[in-house]
């Protein structure tokens, strides 16, 4: 991605590293299932949600994220199922 250093872990609350400290601009997370986009010193902390069968009554959802010249941004975008998942 552009040269940009991106941490995944299934759980935030487990997160190994300080991520400025270690360099790295995006942290992608799920576990909890609610989407969530979040600046935190510099760090964009993502949670996409989830795409599959609904769970606690969250959203169906992914992210979209985009780069350019350095800069990093998210989305989330709901998903329409219509089928009352």
């Amino acid at each position: 991605m552009d040269g940009i250093l991106v941490h995944v872990v299934h759980d935030r609350a487990q997160l190994d590293l300080v991520p400025a400290a270690a360099a790295v601009r995006m942290v992608v997370y799920g576990h909890s299932h609610k989407p969530l986009i979040e600046d935190a010193e510099g760090v964009l902390f993502l949670n996409p949600g989830s795409a599959g069968p609904r769970r606690f009554r969250l959203p169906i959802s992914v992210a979209r994220v985009s780069v350019a010249e350095g800069a990093i941004s998210a989305e989330i975008i709901e998903l329409d199922v219509g089928d009352g998942r």
